[in-house]
């Protein structure tokens, strides 16, 4: 029974691993194809990638990138996990980074209360801004996709709106950038120098706790079992007691709130406020990048730290004579690769598991009749 155990175990983990692995492999196929496509060789330009990608100064530039994209993909897969898809995480975020760039710059307190200050600003505003969708599901049946998409094209008129001279934002560097006033030294989030190869964002150690918070709530508390179970049958969910309305409404707060903390590492470590270049589409990455880690906190950072380095190493491509349409070739046929690759992961394992339920029952069978012929 041991030695079976650790058979299945084995091979669910493998099934695990499969998917993202099958998919990363047929986007580099597709894209060699396409590179071949256009007159060039790809075998130099992967080369020149792997070579680009792990040069000391890139590693940092990666996890930098990858921090912001793994906050994104942790608010999305909180969504994922109750089956509700939280499309609106670009726009949540986007305004919570505002509205705290907007807060920090007023304050005159230490450091050490500045920045829990600007933080809950931020996981307020995205917290509430995500509550919105889910009061219109639990009261009206709207759906989440629908709400949030129009929550991002009012979150975006709400920025232009008060993102001007004489309301919360001032005319910079020359009259040329319109920016909110600058955070105060105080606010700046540390940061670690690690010499040649750049300065790394300090705010990588929050993304880590928040991914351990993730798994821990999720994986080992009761509220993420209920979670899970109306993700998985709403209807078995209500039989044993859950809410079902309560916990689509908590998960669309909670996703917001981390939502909320993606454009920080941005604010805190980098721009120090918020102008109209602030990053958007991170929400929307955030999304594939959840596809690729299957919700999972560890497959969310590898998949985040994959996205950092696509992005990386293609636009250093660009500058080696190759198309910059590299990158959203790559990325588009990962995240289609992964759909197809899991349901056929999903499907040979469960054919699989079908196949050991009939062998078992098929010896019980045996072993009962041989009792009864002894008998």
């Amino acid at each position: 029974m041991k030695k079976l155990t650790s058979r299945i175990d084995k091979e669910r983990l493998l099934l695990g691993i499969a998917a993202p692995v099958l998919a990363v492999v047929a986007a580099l196929v597709v894209t060699a194809l396409v590179i071949l496509a256009t007159g060039k060789n790809p075998a130099p330009a992967f080369s020149d990638m792997v070579t680009y990608g792990f040069a000391s100064d890139s590693q940092v530039a990666i996890l930098n990138k990858a921090t912001t994209y793994y906050l994104a993909g942790i608010s999305v897969a909180i969504g994922f996990r109750m089956n509700l898809f939280n499309i609106g995480v670009d726009g949540q975020y986007r305004l919570a980074a505002f509205f705290a760039a907007a807060l920090g710059a007023t304050l005159t307190v230490p450091g050490w209360l500045a920045i829990p200050i600007i933080l809950i600003c931020a996981m307020a505003t995205g917290a509430v801004w995500a509550a919105i969708a889910g009061v219109l599901k639990v009261t009206r049946g709207v759906s989440e996709v629908i709400s949030t998409i129009m929550l991002n094209a009012i979150a975006t008129a709400v920025i232009a709106y008060l993102l001007q001279p004489g309301k919360l934002a001032t005319l910079q560097q020359g009259g040329t950038v319109v920016a909110t006033k600058p955070l105060p030294s105080a606010a700046h989030f540390f940061s670690i120098d690690t010499g040649a190869a750049g300065v790394l964002d300090g705010f990588i150690v929050v993304a880590v706790i928040v991914g351990i918070a993730y798994w821990f709530v999720l994986g080992r508390t009761r509220f993420g079992y209920d979670l899970r179970t109306v993700g998985q049958s709403e209807s078995a969910a209500a039989a044993s007691g859950v809410s079902v309305k309560k916990m689509v409404a908590t998960s669309m707060i909670i996703s917001g709130a981390v939502a909320g903390l993606i454009g920080m590492p941005t604010l805190l470590n980098d721009s120090y406020q918020y102008s109209s270049d602030f990053p958007t589409g991170v929400g929307f990455t955030g999304i594939a990048i959840a596809l690729l880690g299957r919700n999972n906190p560890v497959g969310i950072a590898l998949g985040a730290l994959l996205w950092g380095f696509l992005e990386r190493t293609t636009g250093h491509l660009e500058f080696q004579g190759y198309d910059k349409e590299i990158l959203g070739v790559i990325q588009g046929v990962i995240v289609l690769c992964v759909v197809i690759a899991y349901e056929v992961v999903r499907r040979y394992g469960l054919k699989r598991q079908q196949q050991r339920v009939g062998a078992e029952l098929a010896a019980q069978a045996a072993a009962t009749t041989k009792k009864q012929e002894v008998a």
